[in-house]
C-alpha cells in the first residue's frame, strides 16, 4: 500500500490539502495517510501526530518568541514521518515550517518524494530562497502562471494548477434560508483563520459593527470562522448582545451566506479570492505589531497586501493597514462603496478579469491530485 504524509501549518493549508487528498481518496481508497493536519483533514478520517494549533504562529515576533517549541515541534514531525516512511510528502504552505522539515527529511531518506503545494512567494520576498529549496523539493505546485519563471530559472519541476479558492465548487453547498435574513442586507466578515489574527481584529470589528448599528437598521452581519475559532468569536459577541450577528464554521454554509452577501470585509489573506470569485465587493484589513511591520516593511519587495492587488499593481480592493485598520476607517470605506453601486461594479470587473487569468484549465486540486498519482505510479 502506498503512503502519503501531508503536512500543513495553519488552517488555511489544512483546508487547501483537504482540496486534493478528498479527490485522490475518492480515485484511489488504498492509500494510507498521516498528517500534521487540522479539522478538514480530520473529517477525511486523516489523523494528525498532533494539534496544529499547537504550531499556529503569527508574526517575527511571536516564532523568536516560541523558537524552541517550534524546534521541537520540527524535530518530532521529522521524527515521526522518517518513522511513517511516506512514499510523498505532500507539505502545503507554511514554509517556515513545512519546508524546514522537509529539508531535514530530505537529507534523512532520500526516496521519499517531495511535492510541495503553494510556492513560497519568493516574488513579494527572499528571492534566493529558490535556489535552496532545489535541493530537497522534488515538485512544486503552483497557485499562480506568474511564479513558473521564478523556479524554472532553477530548472525546479513546477506545476500550474490554479487556486482552489476561485474554483465553482457546487458539491457541498446547503439549503440555509432559514437561516439567512430575508429583511437584511448580508455583510460577511473575515476575522482570519489564525486564533492570533482573531484576538488582534476582533475588537475592531466589534467596533465597525456597533457603528453601522449606530446609523443603519438593515445590515446582519455573519463572522466566517474556522471551527478552531468559532467559539472564541461567539464568546465575545455575546457580550454586547447583538440582535444581527452570528458565526458560521461549516463550509457549506459559508459558501451561501457569502454568495448572499452584499459585501465583505476581510483580513488579508488568500480568502479575498474566494470573495471575489464569489463576485463580492470587500475590503482588505490587517494589523501587526509595530515591530512586526516594520520588520515586513523592509523585507518585502510589493506595493500590496491583497494578491489582487499585486497582480494588477494598483488598488483594485482597498486596503486598510496598520493604523488605518480601524472600526471609523472601516464603517466609512464600507459605506463609501456601498454608495457608490459603480466603483463596486468597477472592483468586480476587475477581479473578474483578474481571476479569469489565475485559473488552471481543469481545477486546482484535479491538477495537483494528478501530480500525486503520477509520483505514486512512477516515483523515479
Amino acid at each position: 500500500m502506498k503512503k502519503i504524509f501531508i503536512l500543513t501549518g495553519e488552517p488555511s493549508g489544512d483546508k487547501l490539502a483537504s482540496t486534493v487528498i478528498s479527490k485522490l481518496k475518492s480515485q484511489n481508497p488504498n492509500i494510507e495517510y498521516s498528517s500534521v493536519g487540522g479539522d478538514h483533514l480530520k473529517k477525511l478520517g486523516i489523523k494528525s501526530i498532533f494539534n496544529l494549533n499547537e504550531i499556529t504562529y503569527l508574526g517575527f515576533t511571536s516564532i523568536l518568541l516560541n523558537i524552541f517549541k517550534i524546534r521541537n515541534k520540527i524535530n518530532h514531525t521529522v521524527n515521526e514521518i522518517i518513522k511513517f516512511n511516506p512514499d510523498i510528502l505532500f507539505s502545503v504552505d507554511s514554509p517556515d515550517f513545512t519546508m524546514r522539515v522537509a529539508e531535514r527529511v530530505k537529507k534523512i531518506n532520500n526516496n521519499i518524494k517531495i511535492i510541495h503545494y503553494v510556492a513560497p512567494q519568493v516574488w513579494i520576498w527572499r528571492k534566493n530562497r529558490v535556489k535552496k529549496i532545489k535541493k530537497y523539493i522534488d515538485h512544486i505546485l503552483l497557485l499562480f502562471d506568474f511564479e513558473k519563471k521564478y523556479f524554472e530559472e532553477e530548472n525546479i519541476k513546477n506545476t500550474f494548477v490554479g487556486h482552489p479558492l476561485i474554483e465553482n465548487n457546487q458539491d457541498n453547498k446547503k439549503i440555509v434560508e432559514n437561516i439567512i435574513p430575508k429583511d437584511k442586507k448580508i455583510i460577511s466578515i473575515f476575522p482570519g483563520s489564525r486564533k492570533s489574527e482573531t484576538d488582534v481584529l476582533l475588537n475592531i470589528l466589534i467596533d465597525f459593527i456597533k457603528l453601522m448599528n449606530n446609523r443603519h437598521n438593515d445590515f446582519y452581519f455573519y463572522f466566517h470562522a474556522t471551527d478552531e475559532n468559532k467559539n472564541l468569536i461567539l464568546s465575545e459577541i455575546k457580550k454586547f448582545n447583538f440582535e444581527n450577528v452570528d458565526v458560521v464554521s461549516d463550509e457549506g454554509i459559508k459558501s451561501k451566506i457569502l454568495s448572499n452577501s452584499v459585501f465583505a470585509v476581510s483580513k488579508s489573506g488568500t480568502v479575498s479570492l474566494q470573495i471575489s470569485s464569489s463576485n463580492i465587493p470587500s475590503i482588505i484589513i490587517y494589523k501587526l505589531s509595530f515591530i512586526n511591520f516594520l520588520i515586513f516593511k523592509m523585507l518585502v519587495n510589493v506595493k500590496f497586501a491583497n494578491i489582487i492587488n499585486i497582480i494588477n499593481n494598483r488598488e483594485v480592493i482597498p486596503e486598510l493597514l496598520q493604523s488605518e485598520c480601524n472600526a471609523d476607517e472601516i464603517y466609512r470605506s464600507v459605506i463609501y462603496l456601498l454608495k457608490n453601486p459603480d466603483l463596486i461594479k468597477k472592483q468586480l470587473s476587475v477581479c473578474s478579469k483578474t481571476l479569469d487569468g489565475i485559473r488552471s484549465k481543469t481545477s486546482s486540486s484535479e491538477e495537483a491530485c494528478l501530480v500525486l498519482r503520477n509520483y505514486l505510479i512512477q516515483p523515479n
